[in-house]
Protein backbone atom coordinates (compact mmCIF):
# COMPACT_ATOMS: atom_id res chain seq x y z
CA UNK A 1 0.00 0.00 0.00
CA UNK A 2 2.75 2.37 0.92
CA UNK A 3 4.34 1.41 -2.48
CA UNK A 4 1.24 2.61 -4.48
CA UNK A 5 1.07 5.58 -2.60
CA UNK A 6 4.88 6.58 -2.95
CA UNK A 7 3.89 5.86 -6.64
CA UNK A 8 0.72 8.30 -6.52
CA UNK A 9 2.50 10.97 -5.05
CA UNK A 10 5.58 10.60 -7.40
CA UNK A 11 3.12 10.85 -10.58
CA UNK A 12 1.37 13.72 -8.72
CA UNK A 13 4.46 15.54 -7.98
CA UNK A 14 5.76 15.08 -11.38
CA UNK A 15 2.53 16.04 -13.15
CA UNK A 16 2.88 19.66 -10.59
CA UNK A 17 6.30 20.06 -12.27
CA UNK A 18 5.31 19.36 -15.92
CA UNK A 19 2.40 22.16 -14.87
CA UNK A 20 4.59 24.76 -13.73
CA UNK A 21 7.79 24.05 -16.64
CA UNK A 22 4.48 24.70 -19.11
CA UNK A 23 3.19 27.61 -17.73
CA UNK A 24 6.96 28.96 -17.63
CA UNK A 25 7.29 27.78 -21.62
CA UNK A 26 3.92 29.33 -22.53
CA UNK A 27 4.08 32.79 -20.49
CA UNK A 28 8.45 33.07 -21.29
CA UNK A 29 8.15 33.77 -24.41
CA UNK A 30 5.66 36.77 -24.37
CA UNK A 31 6.98 39.86 -25.91
CA UNK A 32 7.05 41.81 -21.94
CA UNK A 33 8.54 38.95 -20.69
CA UNK A 34 11.96 39.89 -22.78
CA UNK A 35 14.18 42.47 -22.74
CA UNK A 36 17.54 43.28 -24.31
CA UNK A 37 19.30 45.53 -22.13
CA UNK A 38 20.21 48.70 -23.30
CA UNK A 39 21.16 52.28 -22.01
CA UNK A 40 20.42 55.76 -23.22
CA UNK A 41 23.57 56.74 -22.36
CA UNK A 42 25.94 55.75 -25.00
CA UNK A 43 29.59 55.27 -22.71
CA UNK A 44 27.24 52.88 -20.03
CA UNK A 45 25.35 51.05 -23.19
CA UNK A 46 28.67 50.49 -24.21
CA UNK A 47 29.72 48.80 -20.58
CA UNK A 48 26.84 47.09 -19.61
CA UNK A 49 24.46 46.99 -22.62
CA UNK A 50 23.39 43.80 -24.56
CA UNK A 51 24.54 43.14 -28.16
CA UNK A 52 22.58 40.14 -28.48
CA UNK A 53 22.98 36.59 -27.45
CA UNK A 54 20.47 36.28 -24.69
CA UNK A 55 19.12 33.14 -26.39
CA UNK A 56 21.86 31.42 -27.24
CA UNK A 57 24.85 32.44 -25.18
CA UNK A 58 22.97 33.73 -21.61
CA UNK A 59 24.38 32.34 -18.51
CA UNK A 60 21.16 32.06 -16.15
CA UNK A 61 21.84 35.09 -14.00
CA UNK A 62 21.68 33.37 -10.40
CA UNK A 63 23.79 30.41 -11.47
CA UNK A 64 26.31 32.82 -12.78
CA UNK A 65 26.16 34.91 -9.48
CA UNK A 66 26.72 32.37 -7.08
CA UNK A 67 29.78 30.46 -8.90
CA UNK A 68 32.27 32.48 -7.22
CA UNK A 69 30.84 31.85 -3.98
CA UNK A 70 30.15 28.01 -4.24
CA UNK A 71 33.35 27.34 -5.93
CA UNK A 72 36.04 29.60 -4.33
CA UNK A 73 38.47 27.03 -4.08
CA UNK A 74 38.12 27.25 -8.16
CA UNK A 75 39.25 30.76 -8.34
CA UNK A 76 42.45 32.65 -9.08
CA UNK A 77 44.96 31.96 -6.29
CA UNK A 78 47.00 34.98 -6.90
CA UNK A 79 44.17 37.18 -6.64
CA UNK A 80 42.08 38.38 -3.01
CA UNK A 81 39.26 38.58 -4.44
CA UNK A 82 36.25 36.12 -4.34
CA UNK A 83 33.95 37.75 -6.91
CA UNK A 84 34.67 38.20 -10.84
CA UNK A 85 37.35 40.61 -10.22
CA UNK A 86 39.74 38.06 -9.29
CA UNK A 87 39.70 37.50 -13.33
CA UNK A 88 40.73 41.22 -14.07
CA UNK A 89 36.90 42.41 -14.79
CA UNK A 90 36.66 46.00 -13.38
CA UNK A 91 33.61 46.64 -11.27
CA UNK A 92 32.17 50.26 -10.84
CA UNK A 93 30.89 51.62 -7.28
CA UNK A 94 27.24 50.77 -7.44
CA UNK A 95 26.96 48.61 -10.33
CA UNK A 96 25.69 44.71 -9.68
CA UNK A 97 27.51 43.58 -12.61
CA UNK A 98 31.50 43.77 -13.96
CA UNK A 99 32.08 45.95 -16.80
CA UNK A 100 31.41 44.06 -20.02
CA UNK A 101 28.42 42.36 -18.94
CA UNK A 102 24.83 42.47 -19.55
CA UNK A 103 22.04 41.30 -17.69
CA UNK A 104 18.85 40.63 -19.57
CA UNK A 105 16.01 38.76 -19.89
CA UNK A 106 14.62 35.59 -22.24
CA UNK A 107 12.04 33.12 -21.55
CA UNK A 108 11.40 33.86 -18.11
CA UNK A 109 14.65 34.10 -16.28
CA UNK A 110 17.35 36.89 -16.09
CA UNK A 111 20.38 35.74 -18.16
CA UNK A 112 24.09 37.46 -18.51
CA UNK A 113 25.98 37.82 -21.87
CA UNK A 114 29.06 39.80 -22.23
CA UNK A 115 29.62 42.68 -24.54
CA UNK A 116 32.52 45.00 -26.10
CA UNK A 117 33.53 46.45 -23.15
CA UNK A 118 34.81 43.22 -21.73
CA UNK A 119 37.62 43.57 -23.78
CA UNK A 120 38.05 47.36 -24.58
CA UNK A 121 37.60 48.88 -21.21
CA UNK A 122 40.75 49.02 -18.80
CA UNK A 123 41.76 50.54 -16.24
CA UNK A 124 44.70 53.36 -15.45
CA UNK A 125 46.28 54.56 -12.13
CA UNK A 126 48.70 57.66 -12.31
CA UNK A 127 49.92 56.68 -8.32
CA UNK A 128 50.34 53.88 -6.59
CA UNK A 129 47.45 54.90 -4.61
CA UNK A 130 45.09 56.51 -6.88
CA UNK A 131 42.00 55.10 -7.75
CA UNK A 132 41.92 53.54 -11.19
CA UNK A 133 40.64 55.49 -13.85
CA UNK A 134 38.06 53.59 -16.40
CA UNK A 135 38.75 54.52 -20.17
CA UNK A 136 36.09 52.90 -22.42
CA UNK A 137 37.82 52.51 -25.88
CA UNK A 138 41.27 51.24 -24.87
CA UNK A 139 42.76 47.56 -24.47
CA UNK A 140 41.23 45.51 -21.42
CA UNK A 141 44.93 44.86 -20.08
CA UNK A 142 43.53 43.76 -16.91
CA UNK A 143 41.03 41.00 -17.91
CA UNK A 144 42.00 37.04 -18.22
CA UNK A 145 40.05 35.53 -20.57
CA UNK A 146 41.67 32.48 -20.93
CA UNK A 147 41.11 32.24 -17.00
CA UNK A 148 37.75 33.05 -16.93
CA UNK A 149 37.02 30.46 -19.58
CA UNK A 150 38.86 27.46 -17.78
CA UNK A 151 36.76 28.45 -14.20
CA UNK A 152 33.51 28.01 -15.93
CA UNK A 153 34.61 24.66 -17.76
CA UNK A 154 36.39 23.33 -14.98
CA UNK A 155 33.42 23.87 -12.29
CA UNK A 156 30.87 22.31 -14.91
CA UNK A 157 33.00 19.56 -14.51
CA UNK A 158 32.58 19.49 -10.60
CA UNK A 159 30.73 16.74 -9.00
CA UNK A 160 29.18 20.09 -6.51
CA UNK A 161 27.31 21.53 -10.06
CA UNK A 162 23.97 19.72 -8.97
CA UNK A 163 20.51 21.82 -8.00
CA UNK A 164 20.64 19.95 -4.71
CA UNK A 165 23.76 22.10 -4.42
CA UNK A 166 23.57 25.33 -5.98
CA UNK A 167 19.80 26.26 -5.04
CA UNK A 168 20.74 26.66 -1.56
CA UNK A 169 23.38 28.73 -2.76
CA UNK A 170 21.14 30.66 -5.28
CA UNK A 171 17.97 31.13 -2.47
CA UNK A 172 20.36 32.95 -0.67
CA UNK A 173 21.55 35.32 -2.88
CA UNK A 174 18.48 35.77 -4.73
CA UNK A 175 16.46 36.46 -1.20
CA UNK A 176 14.14 33.90 -2.61
CA UNK A 177 13.26 32.61 -5.91
CA UNK A 178 9.35 32.04 -6.96
CA UNK A 179 7.88 28.67 -6.75
CA UNK A 180 7.57 28.24 -10.68
CA UNK A 181 11.02 29.95 -11.12
CA UNK A 182 12.64 27.94 -8.62
CA UNK A 183 11.60 24.85 -10.53
CA UNK A 184 12.91 26.22 -13.91
CA UNK A 185 16.11 26.48 -12.53
CA UNK A 186 15.80 23.08 -10.51
CA UNK A 187 15.05 20.90 -13.76
CA UNK A 188 15.75 23.09 -16.80
CA UNK A 189 18.04 26.11 -16.08
CA UNK A 190 21.02 24.21 -14.18
CA UNK A 191 21.30 20.94 -15.47
CA UNK A 192 21.06 22.75 -19.58
CA UNK A 193 23.80 25.22 -18.00
CA UNK A 194 25.83 22.49 -16.89
CA UNK A 195 25.49 20.56 -20.20
CA UNK A 196 26.57 23.43 -22.37
CA UNK A 197 29.73 24.50 -20.10
CA UNK A 198 30.40 20.81 -20.36
CA UNK A 199 30.18 21.07 -24.06
CA UNK A 200 32.17 24.07 -24.58
CA UNK A 201 34.94 22.17 -22.34
CA UNK A 202 34.90 19.70 -25.26
CA UNK A 203 35.32 22.33 -27.72
CA UNK A 204 37.97 24.41 -26.18
CA UNK A 205 40.08 21.56 -25.23
CA UNK A 206 42.92 23.42 -27.23
CA UNK A 207 43.52 25.47 -24.51
CA UNK A 208 45.13 22.68 -22.74
CA UNK A 209 47.47 22.41 -25.10
CA UNK A 210 48.46 26.22 -25.18
CA UNK A 211 50.64 28.74 -23.10
CA UNK A 212 48.67 30.30 -20.51
CA UNK A 213 47.31 33.72 -21.96
CA UNK A 214 48.03 36.21 -19.03
CA UNK A 215 45.43 39.43 -18.69
CA UNK A 216 44.61 41.54 -21.60
CA UNK A 217 45.74 38.90 -24.16
CA UNK A 218 42.97 36.03 -26.29
CA UNK A 219 43.90 33.93 -28.93
CA UNK A 220 41.02 35.00 -31.67
CA UNK A 221 41.26 32.60 -34.38
CA UNK A 222 41.36 29.06 -32.64
CA UNK A 223 37.67 29.14 -30.73
CA UNK A 224 36.76 29.88 -34.31
CA UNK A 225 38.06 26.89 -35.75
CA UNK A 226 36.47 25.21 -33.23
CA UNK A 227 33.27 27.05 -32.33
CA UNK A 228 31.72 27.87 -35.61
CA UNK A 229 33.76 25.40 -38.27
CA UNK A 230 33.63 22.42 -36.05
CA UNK A 231 37.55 21.72 -36.17
CA UNK A 232 38.61 18.52 -33.92
CA UNK A 233 41.84 19.20 -31.60
CA UNK A 234 43.07 16.69 -32.84
CA UNK A 235 43.00 18.65 -36.54
CA UNK A 236 45.19 22.14 -34.77
CA UNK A 237 49.10 21.88 -35.77
CA UNK A 238 50.74 22.79 -32.46
CA UNK A 239 52.17 25.73 -34.54
CA UNK A 240 48.15 27.30 -35.06
CA UNK A 241 47.81 27.77 -31.09
CA UNK A 242 50.47 30.41 -30.68
CA UNK A 243 48.22 32.98 -31.80
CA UNK A 244 47.78 35.13 -29.21
CA UNK A 245 47.48 38.48 -29.28
CA UNK A 246 46.75 41.71 -27.28
CA UNK A 247 43.42 43.60 -27.50
CA UNK A 248 43.73 46.44 -29.38
CA UNK A 249 42.52 50.05 -28.57
CA UNK A 250 39.03 50.53 -30.28
CA UNK A 251 38.88 54.36 -30.64
CA UNK A 252 39.02 56.47 -33.82
CA UNK A 253 37.48 54.19 -35.96
CA UNK A 254 36.70 57.10 -38.99
CA UNK A 255 39.90 58.02 -39.67
CA UNK A 256 40.42 54.31 -40.12
CA UNK A 257 37.62 53.33 -42.52
CA UNK A 258 39.82 51.41 -45.75
CA UNK A 259 42.71 50.66 -43.67
CA UNK A 260 43.89 46.69 -43.32
CA UNK A 261 42.46 46.27 -39.97
CA UNK A 262 43.29 43.69 -37.03
CA UNK A 263 46.81 43.20 -36.45
CA UNK A 264 47.05 40.70 -39.48
CA UNK A 265 45.47 43.57 -41.43
CA UNK A 266 43.27 40.89 -42.58
CA UNK A 267 40.10 42.99 -43.43
CA UNK A 268 39.42 46.41 -44.42
CA UNK A 269 35.40 47.06 -43.16
CA UNK A 270 35.07 48.12 -40.11
CA UNK A 271 31.32 46.60 -40.18
CA UNK A 272 32.71 43.34 -40.76
CA UNK A 273 35.51 44.30 -37.98
CA UNK A 274 32.91 44.58 -35.47
CA UNK A 275 30.83 41.87 -36.55
CA UNK A 276 33.75 39.05 -36.47
CA UNK A 277 34.23 40.51 -32.79
CA UNK A 278 31.00 40.18 -31.48
CA UNK A 279 30.59 36.65 -32.74
CA UNK A 280 32.95 35.34 -30.14
CA UNK A 281 29.99 36.84 -27.90
CA UNK A 282 27.10 35.76 -29.51
CA UNK A 283 25.72 33.56 -32.84
CA UNK A 284 25.17 35.36 -36.13
CA UNK A 285 21.35 34.73 -35.94
CA UNK A 286 21.36 36.20 -32.47
CA UNK A 287 23.62 39.39 -32.97
CA UNK A 288 22.04 42.95 -32.27
CA UNK A 289 23.05 45.18 -35.38
CA UNK A 290 20.86 48.03 -33.80
CA UNK A 291 23.06 47.53 -30.44
CA UNK A 292 26.40 47.11 -32.94
CA UNK A 293 26.22 49.81 -34.75
CA UNK A 294 25.21 52.73 -32.20
CA UNK A 295 28.05 51.42 -30.80
CA UNK A 296 29.80 52.01 -34.00
CA UNK A 297 28.73 55.35 -35.12
CA UNK A 298 30.07 55.99 -31.25
CA UNK A 299 33.36 54.78 -31.84
CA UNK A 300 33.88 56.42 -35.10
CA UNK A 301 35.36 59.86 -33.62
CA UNK A 302 35.68 59.07 -30.06
CA UNK A 303 39.25 60.27 -28.64
CA UNK A 304 41.84 58.38 -26.88
CA UNK A 305 42.04 60.74 -23.39
CA UNK A 306 45.07 62.89 -22.83
CA UNK A 307 48.31 61.81 -21.41
CA UNK A 308 47.96 63.15 -17.69
CA UNK A 309 51.25 63.69 -17.25
CA UNK A 310 53.59 66.83 -17.39
CA UNK A 311 55.29 67.19 -21.05
CA UNK A 312 58.55 68.83 -21.86
CA UNK A 313 57.00 71.00 -24.94
CA UNK A 314 60.34 71.62 -26.31
CA UNK A 315 61.42 67.98 -26.28
CA UNK A 316 58.04 67.22 -27.78
CA UNK A 317 58.56 69.43 -30.53
CA UNK A 318 62.12 68.12 -31.53
CA UNK A 319 60.65 64.47 -31.46
CA UNK A 320 57.96 65.76 -33.85
CA UNK A 321 60.75 66.01 -36.54
CA UNK A 322 62.14 63.09 -35.64
CA UNK A 323 58.51 61.04 -35.84
CA UNK A 324 57.70 62.50 -39.37
CA UNK A 325 61.25 61.36 -40.57
CA UNK A 326 60.93 57.79 -38.97
CA UNK A 327 57.79 56.66 -37.95
CA UNK A 328 55.05 58.69 -39.78
CA UNK A 329 54.93 57.32 -42.91
CA UNK A 330 53.60 54.24 -41.39
CA UNK A 331 52.22 55.48 -38.48
CA UNK A 332 50.41 58.81 -39.30
CA UNK A 333 46.65 58.69 -40.29
CA UNK A 334 47.46 59.62 -44.25
CA UNK A 335 51.16 57.78 -43.93
CA UNK A 336 51.76 56.08 -47.19
CA UNK A 337 51.73 53.03 -45.69
CA UNK A 338 49.70 53.43 -42.81
CA UNK A 339 46.91 50.77 -42.87
CA UNK A 340 49.08 48.53 -45.27
CA UNK A 341 50.83 45.11 -44.52
CA UNK A 342 54.42 44.44 -43.39
CA UNK A 343 55.61 41.43 -44.86
CA UNK A 344 56.96 39.90 -41.54
CA UNK A 345 59.97 39.05 -43.30
CA UNK A 346 60.78 43.11 -42.94
CA UNK A 347 59.06 43.49 -39.52
CA UNK A 348 60.38 40.33 -38.25
CA UNK A 349 58.55 40.38 -35.11
CA UNK A 350 56.74 36.73 -33.52
CA UNK A 351 54.86 35.11 -36.56
CA UNK A 352 52.22 33.13 -34.35
CA UNK A 353 49.46 34.67 -34.97
CA UNK A 354 49.68 35.22 -38.48
CA UNK A 355 50.47 31.38 -38.77
CA UNK A 356 47.34 30.59 -36.98
CA UNK A 357 45.13 32.56 -39.51
CA UNK A 358 44.91 29.76 -42.03
CA UNK A 359 43.89 30.16 -45.40
CA UNK A 360 41.72 27.50 -44.48
CA UNK A 361 39.82 29.63 -41.79
CA UNK A 362 39.82 32.74 -44.32
CA UNK A 363 37.68 31.11 -46.88
CA UNK A 364 35.63 29.50 -44.49
CA UNK A 365 34.62 32.49 -42.72
CA UNK A 366 32.45 33.65 -46.24
CA UNK A 367 29.88 31.45 -45.16
CA UNK A 368 29.27 33.27 -41.70
CA UNK A 369 26.20 35.75 -41.59
CA UNK A 370 24.93 33.79 -44.65
CA UNK A 371 21.31 34.56 -45.48
CA UNK A 372 20.93 36.98 -43.21
CA UNK A 373 19.86 40.60 -43.74
CA UNK A 374 19.80 43.51 -41.85
CA UNK A 375 18.22 47.06 -43.47
CA UNK A 376 18.05 45.64 -46.58
CA UNK A 377 21.45 44.34 -46.85
CA UNK A 378 23.45 41.29 -47.19
CA UNK A 379 25.71 40.85 -43.88
CA UNK A 380 27.85 37.79 -45.56
CA UNK A 381 31.34 38.49 -44.96
CA UNK A 382 33.37 39.32 -48.46
CA UNK A 383 36.36 41.35 -47.14
CA UNK A 384 38.99 38.73 -45.01
CA UNK A 385 41.76 37.71 -46.54
CA UNK A 386 45.65 35.70 -45.45
CA UNK A 387 47.99 38.19 -45.47
CA UNK A 388 52.01 37.68 -44.83
CA UNK A 389 52.30 40.32 -42.30
CA UNK A 390 51.44 42.41 -39.45
CA UNK A 391 49.77 45.65 -40.13
CA UNK A 392 51.08 49.23 -40.20
CA UNK A 393 48.41 50.75 -36.86
CA UNK A 394 48.13 54.40 -36.51
CA UNK A 395 49.71 55.62 -33.24
CA UNK A 396 46.42 57.22 -31.18
CA UNK A 397 46.45 57.21 -27.56
CA UNK A 398 50.07 55.03 -27.93
CA UNK A 399 50.65 55.94 -23.89
CA UNK A 400 47.43 53.27 -23.35
CA UNK A 401 48.60 50.70 -25.68
CA UNK A 402 51.13 49.23 -23.57
CA UNK A 403 52.55 46.17 -23.53
CA UNK A 404 53.35 46.92 -27.18
CA UNK A 405 53.75 44.70 -30.49
CA UNK A 406 50.49 42.57 -31.56
CA UNK A 407 51.39 39.96 -28.76
CA UNK A 408 51.69 42.28 -25.81
CA UNK A 409 55.67 41.56 -25.59
CA UNK A 410 57.49 44.87 -24.96
CA UNK A 411 56.20 46.80 -21.51
CA UNK A 412 57.08 50.24 -22.66
CA UNK A 413 58.10 52.61 -25.42
CA UNK A 414 61.68 52.59 -23.76
CA UNK A 415 61.95 48.98 -24.69
CA UNK A 416 60.37 49.37 -28.09
CA UNK A 417 62.99 51.41 -29.02
CA UNK A 418 65.78 49.20 -27.73
CA UNK A 419 67.62 46.71 -29.51
CA UNK A 420 65.74 42.85 -29.20
CA UNK A 421 68.17 41.37 -26.89
CA UNK A 422 67.95 44.81 -24.46
CA UNK A 423 64.17 44.32 -24.39
CA UNK A 424 63.06 42.42 -20.88
CA UNK A 425 63.21 38.90 -21.57
CA UNK A 426 60.93 38.27 -18.77
CA UNK A 427 58.43 41.18 -16.88
CA UNK A 428 55.07 41.20 -15.50
CA UNK A 429 51.38 42.12 -17.01
CA UNK A 430 48.19 43.20 -15.40
CA UNK A 431 49.36 45.82 -13.45
CA UNK A 432 47.49 49.39 -14.14
CA UNK A 433 49.96 52.01 -12.31
CA UNK A 434 51.93 53.78 -15.07
CA UNK A 435 55.42 53.88 -15.74
CA UNK A 436 55.54 57.78 -16.79
CA UNK A 437 59.35 57.63 -17.19
CA UNK A 438 59.21 54.42 -19.67
CA UNK A 439 55.82 54.71 -20.92
CA UNK A 440 53.76 51.98 -20.63
CA UNK A 441 52.81 50.47 -17.25
CA UNK A 442 55.01 49.19 -14.08
CA UNK A 443 56.05 45.68 -15.21
CA UNK A 444 58.83 44.82 -13.06
CA UNK A 445 57.03 44.67 -9.90
CA UNK A 446 55.70 40.70 -9.12
CA UNK A 447 52.95 41.34 -6.63
CA UNK A 448 50.91 44.28 -5.27
CA UNK A 449 48.24 43.85 -2.33
CA UNK A 450 48.75 40.20 -1.78
CA UNK A 451 47.75 40.57 -6.04
CA UNK A 452 50.18 38.57 -8.15
CA UNK A 453 50.88 40.10 -11.53
CA UNK A 454 51.10 37.50 -14.44
CA UNK A 455 54.65 36.81 -15.51
CA UNK A 456 55.14 37.11 -19.18
CA UNK A 457 58.34 35.02 -20.74
CA UNK A 458 59.03 35.66 -23.95
CA UNK A 459 60.18 32.36 -24.74
CA UNK A 460 57.94 30.94 -24.84
CA UNK A 461 56.06 29.91 -28.23
CA UNK A 462 54.51 32.86 -30.02
CA UNK A 463 55.38 35.65 -26.95
CA UNK A 464 58.73 36.38 -29.03
CA UNK A 465 59.79 40.52 -28.99
CA UNK A 466 61.89 40.19 -31.44
CA UNK A 467 61.38 42.58 -34.47
CA UNK A 468 60.25 46.02 -35.22
CA UNK A 469 63.76 47.42 -35.29
CA UNK A 470 62.61 50.93 -36.47
CA UNK A 471 64.34 53.65 -34.33
CA UNK A 472 66.71 51.26 -32.58
CA UNK A 473 69.51 52.69 -33.54
CA UNK A 474 68.80 56.48 -33.40
CA UNK A 475 70.84 58.27 -30.67
CA UNK A 476 69.73 58.37 -27.03
CA UNK A 477 68.61 62.20 -27.11
CA UNK A 478 66.98 61.72 -30.25
CA UNK A 479 64.49 58.40 -28.63
CA UNK A 480 64.28 60.70 -25.36
CA UNK A 481 62.51 63.35 -27.61
CA UNK A 482 60.38 60.83 -30.61
CA UNK A 483 58.48 59.48 -26.98
CA UNK A 484 58.57 63.02 -25.64
CA UNK A 485 56.32 64.01 -28.68
CA UNK A 486 54.39 60.39 -28.47
CA UNK A 487 52.95 61.13 -25.42
CA UNK A 488 51.01 63.86 -27.18
CA UNK A 489 48.89 61.38 -29.16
Amino acid sequence: MMEILRKVFTLLGGAVVAVALLLFLLIGPLPWNNTSRSFAEIDRHFRYGSIGGESTNGMPYWIWKVLPDMFADQLPIDAPATDYTAFGFLQEPGEDLPIGFARSRTSGIDVVTQNCATCHVGSVRTTTDAIPELISGMPSHNVNLQAYIKFLRDVADDSRFTSDQLIPYIQAASGGLGPIEKLVYRFVAIPRTREQLTLQRANLAFMDRQIPYGPGRIDTFTPYKTLRFSTPDSQLRQDELSGIADFPPIWMQGPRKGLQLHWDGNNDSIDERNKSAALALVQPTTINFASVHRIRDWLLDLPPPNYPFPIEAKLADQGETIYNTNCAECHAFGGAKTGTVEDIKQILTDPGRLVSYTPELASNQYSLFAEINYQGKDQRFTHFRKTNGYANLPLDGVWLRAPYLHNGSVPTLAALLSSPSDRPQTFYRGNDNYDSAAVGFVSDVPSEQNHTYFFYDTSLPGNGNGGHLYGIDLPEDDKLALIEYLKTF
